[in-house]
């Protein structure tokens, strides 16, 4: 029986979490409805929590509100995508849960995984039933109704699995697109999957490789994500940081063999993660004596993938880069700066054009975390500075940067790439705030844009049967249009996007079209809508053939 959870114990839950979520991302992205070739649901969540992990990992606590104060602020920086995002607003919650305990009792839990709910639901502007939040809502329900009965520590964990489970399986009867496809909610999925990492630590059970249907990504998390945080050197008490691995270990190693291990290394350091399967065991952990560390590990087998960093002399280095930093920042802050996100040297370098001042890879196929846009953000050395996520899945992440900078943070909801750039045409440098905003989103309302891609596997979605390899046309995000033909998909959908009242078409080809086929494209264009204005940019954005604007 457990009853109660002390901050140890609370950082192993956290990275047994994070390293089963790391193990099954390939598998939760696998679960995404929208068959495009984009970085999903599992990789988005998975950088989140490794963040988060990265995080609780650099900093020593003891107590449960300050290792939990830790995950929510590395998840909070790191957070990408809309999954990501959610997922660090309930360990933001769980954070506010267990504000001030040493340690996690039945009331705390409960209230822990309301704040989780409670606080994620706020996030969202119009949350959707059927998704995570419907997962993460159900089980605080269900938390508080077996904490009420007087249930344990680890009983109210098989709840959160039960019912987790439970109403995961239940979300296609909540959202027609899934039911279609065939699948459960990815996010939901992804949050089920940390939920059961973080059991396995509390239990002692070797954590399942294969968890969910699909392939997993590894037996166990690849490198430790441990960048040693921004401690000064007087700081650090345990000053090298230690991993290796025990890849070949006895035959007769026992859990309660790497149980030990794992508490001889706390005798000796912090920031102590024992992670094994019983086929090879990883280590991390900060000490002053990494020779004893190793000395301990040697009982279970042979060592391998040794590394060891000297922690003091990597903070002095940092200590020397803040310095130069702040000697170089600027003494006075202008009044506007643009942030923009794009990928591709061509529409990077559109944007520069607009002088935007910072532009964040990122776009389809990497959505940049909370804290490269909060620093770009810094970066532009403005009082004011509006950002463009020019992708739906960015917005929120963009929305919460405004938490880790003191600048007046505006986003404009462009969802797309020639959103953005309509918007920044109609910037004003002499203008207010409010009426760059109002003028700045009027004009990217104003542009419909068709994004031309391929499918990556079989599926079913808004009742038309995709297969892999389909070329998919999506006009402002919807799939309009699916065939086999690249230059006919995107004719097709500049037909459905053109108006009597549209004036400018623009063809932005990607890294895998060919300046003469985007041409022959514009020539067919101007041929079929004389009194539109046709345009060629070369975009170099990979896996998407064409971004077609028309306004």
């Amino acid at each position: 029986m457990v009853n109660v959870i002390d901050g140890t114990m609370l950082k192993e839950m956290y990275a047994s979490g994070a390293a089963l979520l790391t193990q099954n991302r390939e598998s939760v992205d696998a679960l995404n409805v929208f068959p495009v070739p984009d970085g999903d649901t599992g990789t988005n969540m998975t950088h989140t929590i490794t963040a988060a992990v990265r995080e609780m990992n650099s900093k020593r606590a003891t107590a449960a509100s300050e290792v939990a104060e830790y995950v929510s602020r590395g998840a909070l920086k790191g957070a990408r995508g809309n999954s990501g995002v959610i997922l660090s607003q309930i360990l933001r919650g769980f954070t506010r849960g267990v504000a001030d305990h040493e340690e996690i009792d039945t009331a705390v839990l409960k209230q822990m995984f309301r704040e989780g709910a409670n606080t994620a639901y706020k996030a969202v502007m119009k949350p959707k039933e059927g998704t995570i939040l419907t997962v993460i809502r159900v089980v605080a329900d269900e938390v508080e109704k077996t904490v009420d009965k007087g249930g344990d520590i680890e009983a109210v964990f098989k709840t959160v699995l039960t019912a987790g489970d439970a109403i995961l399986r239940r979300t296609p009867d909540m959202l027609p697109v899934l039911k279609q496809a065939g699948v459960v909610d990815s996010g939901g999925m992804g949050l089920m999957v940390f939920f059961r990492g973080m059991y396995a630590a509390l239990s002692g059970e070797a954590i399942e490789a294969d968890v969910i249907e699909g392939k997993s990504e590894t037996a166990l998390p690849g490198e430790f994500v441990d960048d040693h945080g921004d401690l000064d050197p007087e700081d650090i008490k345990f000053g090298y940081c230690t991993e290796f691995i025990v890849s070949h270990p006895r035959p007769d190693m026992t859990e309660a063999e790497v149980t030990r291990l794992r508490r001889r290394l706390e005798r000796i350091g912090d920031c102590v993660l024992v992670i094994s399967d019983m086929s090879v065991v990883k280590v991390h952990v900060h000490t002053s004596d990494p020779g004893k560390a190793m000395q301990y590990a040697l009982e279970l087998g042979e060592l391998d993938a040794i590394k060891v960093d000297n922690m003091w002399e990597e903070a002095r280095e940092r200590q020397e880069k803040r310095r130069a930093a702040e000697a170089a920042k600027p003494v006075e802050l202008k009044e506007y700066g643009t942030v923009a996100v794009a990928l591709g040297e061509g529409l990077s370098q559109l944007f520069k054009e607009l002088n935007v001042d910072v532009i964040v890879d990122g776009g389809q196929t990497m959505n940049p975390s909370i804290q490269d846009l909060a620093e770009a953000v810094d970066k532009t050395g403005a009082k004011n500075v509006f950002i463009l996520p020019n992708n739906s899945n960015i917005i929120l992440a963009a929305q919460q940067a405004c938490e880790l900078t003191d600048k007046n943070v505006i986003v404009l909801s462009t969802k797309s790439v020639p959103m953005g750039i309509s918007a920044m045409l109609a910037f004003d440098p002499d203008a207010d705030v409010e009426t760059n905003t109002a003028a700045m989103s009027e004009a990217a309302a104003a542009v419909h844009t068709t994004s031309v891609t391929y499918a990556v596997r079989d599926t079913t979605y808004d009742n038309r049967e995709i297969h892999a390899n389909d070329i998919m046309g999506m006009i402002d995000n919807k799939l309009e249009v699916v065939g086999n033909n690249i230059a006919q998909v995107a004719q097709d959908c500049t037909a459905r996007m053109v108006t009597d009242e549209t004036s400018i078409i623009t063809i932005y080809y990607g890294a895998d079209t060919s300046e003469e086929d985007a041409n022959e494209l514009a020539g067919l264009l101007e041929t079929l809508y004389p009194d539109c204005d046709v345009a060629v940019q070369n975009g170099t954005q990979p896996l998407y053939y064409y971004l077609i604007s028309a306004e």
